[in-house]
């Protein structure tokens, strides 16, 4: 089952939070599926109820039918909730993990079937053939009636719990009119009265209702398509290998640590590192690439991609609902969950909505009766009419659609967006502030010239300085360990590594004291006696180059120069940036020149050097404080503060799992252009939602006065309105068609 599960962090999480947040290690959460609702109004109920109950927080999604509730365990259990929301007549239970097939527009099919059956022949009698054969009245009463009671249980059923507990619901709407039409034709009808039969009125609204409801249904199922084929990539079964065979075993119980083959053509059964063989794999299903990626030993690969040509043995490290797909499709579902604000100002609309409408109804009524002169019949019309056509389930659809179709192509295309809140800082995005390692470059330094002093062959100072750098973990100093293994071989030994705080690192190698550190910050000024190396420090850093200087015994020894290359798509990612409205800002710790040089090359204009790691949140802080609206693209843990701190966050997906949390969008693929993608596709939902509610608000607020003047009768009313419901949820479909758009060809 979909489990309790702990919240290990907040929402936005930054290392140290406090334990009395409410998000911290004592509460926990658990997404619940919900049955019954049939309109906003219900969602809204369901929220309230659960909200209720002692350190609960529950947001409740219509579309979805889905509660996602934080809680603390100690006080409230999950029986607790589910018995909260049954309580109040709904249904409750924790889902599972699989996906499920079910179909959520088969229940209304037998009832639609039986009521266009029998609506047909008594709106025809009604309309057209009345005065054909007499007792056509009687024979509509026999026919309308199992429309009425059986086609039309559900909405009656629903009215009559929400009555229980004093509340009126858009179902209330729809039994009332249809039962107040049923009943005044029996009356009219047994009475012998001079008077109209409404029976077409009956049966037909209950039709239409219904046909509403079910194409509403097969749309919804439709919106959240996207995350069930994410999680229906994932393999069934392994290929594990025990005692030197392979056995084929199912998926569930493959073990972290397990060695499986995957062949080619065959998906990767779970997260795992490559033991053995090479070979191309197509991860689009993560990423949104196309193009597939080489995997050699020792390279990680996520479960679900495809092996497109060599034989792989992989060692299983992430299992089940630790896996990278199952992370992206958890965070889609509670992204899908959540509401912007501007569905919360919808919710409390439609909570007042419904006793509004039934006033406006009955005042209709006396109204038509008092002062039209135009009889009884006319009035009730135009009373039943107002009912029908105000439902408000248009509201109720708007965001929740408009939110499961967008995270969904986003999750598609390798988009996580986290929640709604993320849409709404979109909009009013100015500045991108974009880190330099890792997020413009590849984040894999590489010793690009060796720079001796007269007298010390390059060779001498490789061996000193990859010796000394050999005990740190500075990316800078890994990788001139590692070329300097690949060139010399097994490397000196170093004892007494320390580090020496703002000049670099120290080793005794050989006998000898070696110092390492950026040249501007060696002891004794010893670049400034190194006659030609000033020079060339300026010359290689206005190159874009990380200098490194070396001194041994208080002798200097020379320069080691280093490179992060620029990402390809970087400079073409920064231009769909400018495109949107946005201005981008390089923040890094680099000096001055250096940075100069990567701004220059990728097309940043504006650039924060010399930040240090506990400093990028003070200078985001200062552009916001400055009036920019601020965006943060980042990959690592010291970005996390300023990815928190920042309006919008967006991590690169191949960063760590701590920038990730801290972000509000998860780029997959690493790829920096998918930032801009992820800003288009998220400002296009929002304007989608922003387009569903201007219709559903505009829907009802011109065809609630149509109703009142009696233009509109109960029947076209009933069309309208499931017109108006069936338009939300296609306008919000149109996001399957989203695209990425690309500068270049």
């Amino acid at each position: 089952m979909a489990a309790v599960k702990p919240v290990e962090r907040p929402d936005r999480a930054v290392p140290g939070y406090a334990a009395s947040d409410p998000t911290a290690p004592e509460a926990a959460h658990v997404d619940l599926a919900i049955s019954g609702m049939t309109c906003a109004t219900c969602a809204v109920r369901i929220e309230k109820s659960l909200n209720k109950l002692d350190g609960v927080a529950a947001t409740v999604n219509f579309a979805g039918e889905q509660a996602a509730v934080s809680f603390d365990a100690c006080r409230v259990s999950v029986d607790d909730l589910i018995g909260a929301v049954k309580r109040i007549g709904y249904g409750a239970a924790v889902p599972d993990d699989t996906p499920g097939d079910e179909d959520p527009a088969r229940e209304y099919r037998t009832r639609l079937a039986m009521a266009v059956a029998a609506s047909v022949p008594v709106a025809l009698w009604a309309w057209v053939v009345p005065a054909r054969f007499s007792g056509w009245e009687w024979v509509s009463l026999a026919l309308a009636t199992p429309v009425v009671a059986y086609a039309g249980w559900p909405f009656h059923r629903a009215a009559a719990l929400n009555a229980r507990h004093r509340i009126a619901t858009m179902d209330t709407l729809i039994s009332l009119g249809t039962l107040a039409a049923w009943i005044w034709s029996t009356v009219v009808l047994l009475a012998g009265l001079k008077e109209g039969v409404y029976f077409d009125t009956a049966t037909l609204i209950t039709a239409l209702i219904l046909l509403g409801r079910y194409f509403e249904a097969r749309a919804k199922r439709r919106s959240g398509e996207a995350v069930r084929a994410l999680l229906e990539l994932g393999a069934k079964e392994a290929r594990v290998v025990r005692d030197g065979e392979e056995v084929l075993v199912p998926i569930d119980r493959l073990q972290v640590g397990d060695l499986f083959v995957v062949r080619p053509g065959e998906k990767v059964a779970t997260d795992g590192i490559v033991e053995t063989g090479s070979s191309a794999v197509d991860e689009s299903m993560l990423t949104g690439e196309s193009v597939p990626v080489d995997i050699v030993p020792g390279d990680e690969v996520a479960g679900g991609a495809v092996n497109a040509s060599g034989r792989l043995v992989v060692r299983a490290i992430r299992v089940g609902s630790e896996t990278t797909l199952a992370q992206i499709a958890r965070l889609v579902g509670q992204a899908q969950a959540g509401k912007a604000q501007v569905q919360r100002l919808a919710d409390r609309v439609s909570a007042v909505f419904v006793p509004v409408v039934i006033a406006v109804s009955l005042l209709s009524l006396a109204g038509w009766l008092t002062f039209s002169g135009s009889g009884t019949a006319t009035a009730f019309t135009v009373a039943v009419a107002v009912v029908v056509i105000a439902c408000p389930c248009a509201l109720g659809l708007a965001t929740p659609t408009a939110l499961m179709v967008g995270t969904g192509r986003g999750a598609q295309l390798g988009i996580v967006i986290k929640g709604p809140q993320a849409l709404e800082q979109t909009r009013k995005v100015t500045t991108v502030v974009l880190d330099k390692t890792g997020t413009l470059t590849e984040g894999k330094m590489e010793v690009a010239a060796l720079v001796p002093v007269a007298g010390v062959n390059q060779e001498r100072l490789l061996a000193l300085v990859a010796a000394t750098e050999d005990a740190s973990e500075h990316p800078i100093a890994r990788a001139i360990a590692d070329y300097g293994r690949e060139r010399l071989g097994p490397l000196l030994s170093a004892e007494g590594f320390k580090n020496r705080a703002g000049i670099g690192v120290e080793a005794v190698v050989e006998g000898h004291v070696v110092l390492v550190g950026r040249p501007s910050l060696l002891t004794g000024q010893v670049v400034g006696h190194a006659g030609g190396l000033v020079e060339e420090v300026r010359h290689l850093e206005a190159m874009g180059r990380t200098v490194v200087g070396a001194v041994c015994d208080g002798e200097v020894l020379g320069l080691v120069a280093l490179t992060d290359k620029l990402k390809p798509t970087s400079r073409e990612a920064v231009s769909e940036l400018r495109a949107l409205g946005l201005t981008p800002v390089l923040l890094t710790g680099d000096n001055e020149r250096v940075a100069a040089a990567v701004a220059a090359e990728a097309g940043i204009e504006r650039v924060l050097a010399g930040v240090l790691p506990g400093g990028k949140a003070d200078e985001v802080r200062r552009l916001q404080e400055a009036g920019e609206v601020v965006a943060m693209v980042g990959d690592g843990i010291n970005d996390a503060p300023a990815l928190a701190q920042a309006d919008l966050g967006l991590s690169i997906g191949t960063g760590t799992d701590v920038a990730i949390e801290a972000s509000d969008l998860t780029l997959v693929s690493g790829d920096l252009r998918m930032a801009a993608d992820a800003i288009r596709l998220a400002r296009r939902t929002l304007a989608t939602i922003k387009g569903n509610l201007f219709w559903a608000f505009a829907y009802n607020v011109a065809a609630i006065p149509l109703a009142v003047a009696g233009i509109v009768n109960p029947v076209i009313a009933a069309a309208a309105m499931a017109f108006s419901s069936v338009f939300v949820v296609s306008n919000s479909l149109r996001l399957r068609r989203f695209q990425t758009v690309r500068l270049t060809p």
